[in-house]
């Protein structure tokens, strides 16, 4: 079963909505004193993408002739509508939204690294999470229970359906719930839902409350999964090589930075989420190398397909860098 929580995944819906009106805003703009070129980024307020707050905080963006600016989402699968429209000019989403886009024939194409699972279980900074006391203790135990994730039919779906499945349990029988990243840790904690698929901050926020991690989906997937990059839309990259080479560039060198900092990276979050001191302190960072890991991609490609989620089987030749 899958369906909206109460109603509180319509913000991904009215993101798309309003992505999907907007064509006039597909060139970049350019500061003609200094040559910099304006892109608009959208992005999940998680702390995946704070190697692109870092790298404009340090002047790598600028120094590549770059100045970003940015936009929240609920998820990859509202900013993809946003780039192929020219809402924005790059994005950030997982790999799943993106095969689903190319396979309904919208035009993406990712061009950087985003981040990857540390292939850790237990110990990753995605999380499948139930409240202190549940007795829920491994995955096959969500049968007929309410899971949030953060979009229907997308990657934590999958995910969270390979670890039930792994567990010995039926994926089918998990109730799917839509709910955004920052408002799972109080819906599990009033007992709204029975366990939730979070990353970072809402891993460490659960954590604080007691929570109990009960698997780690991502790293079930596949080993040092390649969970999201960055993208834009063909006729964006057609149309300017150069800006799309520069921003690839400049995202590689940040994620480079983010990677050996892991202290300025932590901190650089306080800056777009409301995370506290004392659970920041606690987060969990994902991998951020420079180069994806296509096996890994190609190994999330084939239960997608299983799961039904592609109209037919997804051409990574073509939506990869």
């Amino acid at each position: 079963m899958r369906r909206l929580f109460a109603g509180l995944g319509t913000g991904a819906l009215l993101v798309a909505a309003t992505a999907c009106g907007s064509s006039d805003s597909s060139v970049a703009s350019d500061d003609a004193s200094g040559g910099v070129t304006t892109v608009k980024v959208g992005l999940i307020p998680i702390v995946d993408v704070a190697p692109l707050y870092l790298g404009q905080e340090k002047g790598i963006f600028e120094k590549h002739g770059l100045k970003l600016e940015f936009s929240a989402a609920q998820g990859g699968a509202a900013i993809v509508p946003g780039v192929a429209s020219g809402q924005f000019q790059f994005g950030f989403s997982n790999m799943t939204s993106l095969m689903v886009a190319q396979t309904n024939g919208v035009p993406v194409q990712a061009v950087a690294n985003g981040i990857a699972s540390n292939g850790e279980q237990g110990k990753d900074f995605e999380a499948l999470m139930v409240k202190k006391g549940s007795a829920i203790k491994s995955a096959d135990g969500l049968e007929g229970k309410k899971v949030a994730i953060n979009t229907l039919k997308n990657i934590n779906e999958t995910a969270v359906r390979e670890s039930v499945r792994k567990a010995g349990g039926d994926p089918d029988k998990v109730d799917f719930v839509e709910l955004a990243f920052d408002q799972m840790p109080a819906a599990l904690d009033k007992g709204q839902i029975d366990a939730a698929m979070v990353v970072e901050p809402a891993t460490a926020t659960i954590k604080g409350q007691g929570g109990v991690v009960i698997a780690s989906p991502m790293v079930d997937v596949a080993p040092k999964l390649t969970v999201a990059m960055y993208f834009t839309s063909t006729q964006y990259a057609q149309k300017n090589p150069e800006v799309v080479k520069r921003f690839q560039d400049a995202t590689a060198e940040a994620l480079t930075y983010a990677d050996a900092h892991p202290d300025e990276a932590r901190e650089v979050v306080t800056t777009y989420t409301k995370i506290p001191a004392a659970v920041l302190e606690k987060v969990i960072l994902p991998e951020w190398p420079a180069e994806a890991n296509r096996p890994s991609i190609e190994a999330l490609m084939k239960l997608g397909e299983a799961d039904g989620l592609f109209k037919e089987t997804p051409d990574l030749d073509k939506l990869l860098p």
